[in-house]
């Protein structure tokens, strides 16, 4: 025991003094300096380097813009104006013409939609009146019974006659359709419409208004009563819709020509 000791005290003796007693400071300064920087933390140093000089550079361009105008004489501000004011009105200018072009373009459009409605109905009237297509609408239904045979065509022309000057739009005789230039002739024991040989009862489909197709077969010394002097039959019954639907075929004519150009 007495050899350990003083082994023991030759070893305290022998270690360093201990250092002075550091203020906070110096160990703040101890502990940044020098810097121990990971790898990570460089690079993000970096980038926010490079994010703060980004906006320096900015804000002098803006402050260079500003001081600008502000040093500018006032003949250059007022020209300045002008021009802005320049420029603003041929883009009105533009856009007004676009619009004009665009509202244009839908004028023609629907010009030629409506041209070709017309035209669409135009030739379905046409073909109405030529007997080229069938048609349908309010009118009147004619039958004319002749048990004597006393019916003549003339009698018939004469009621064909009086329903056009009525108003009639479309007529057809026992399936054979009436036209502009249709005519009627005797043929034996009865009556030829355009060649067409047809015998009673002559049924007679008419389109047309009927409050003006029936007054008119029916008005004294008319169609009804020169009918029935001859003993034939006569009925007339109006109806919401009366089907024409006997066709003529679509003749050229051999010397008529349209004269539009």
């Amino acid at each position: 025991m007495p050899g350990s000791a003083s082994g023991a005290a030759e070893e305290a003796d022998a270690a360093p003094p201990a250092p002075p007693g550091l203020t906070g400071r110096q160990r703040l300064v101890k502990g940044l300096w020098p810097p121990r920087l990971t790898r990570a933390q460089l690079i993000v140093a970096l980038l926010l380097f490079g994010l703060g000089f980004g906006l320096a550079v900015q804000v002098a361009s803006n402050s260079d813009g500003d001081s600008a105008l502000r040093g500018a004489r006032q003949e250059d501000l007022v020209r300045i104006l002008d021009e802005l004011d320049d420029r603003t009105q041929r883009l009105e200018d533009e856009k007004a013409g676009l619009e004009e072009q665009r509202d244009e373009l839908e004028n023609s459009s629907d010009q030629a939609e409506e041209a070709r409605r017309q035209t669409a109905e135009k030739e379905r009237q046409l073909g109405i009146l030529a007997g080229t297509v069938a048609a349908q609408g309010p009118g009147i239904t004619m039958t004319v019974e002749d048990t004597k045979g006393a019916v003549e065509a003339d009698m018939l022309l004469d009621a064909v006659q009086e329903l056009r000057a009525a108003g009639a739009e479309a007529i057809q005789v026992n399936g054979v359709r009436v036209v502009a230039k249709t005519y009627l002739t005797e043929s034996g024991n009865g009556v030829a419409v355009d060649g067409n040989k047809i015998t009673a009862p002559y049924r007679f489909k008419v389109i047309g208004k009927p409050q003006d197709l029936e007054p008119a077969l029916n008005i004294p010394g008319g169609v009804v009563q020169t009918l029935e002097k001859e003993q034939a039959t006569v009925t007339v019954e109006r109806s919401t819709k009366i089907v024409v639907d006997a066709l003529r075929a679509a003749k050229r004519p051999d010397y008529a020509r349209s004269s539009s150009r």
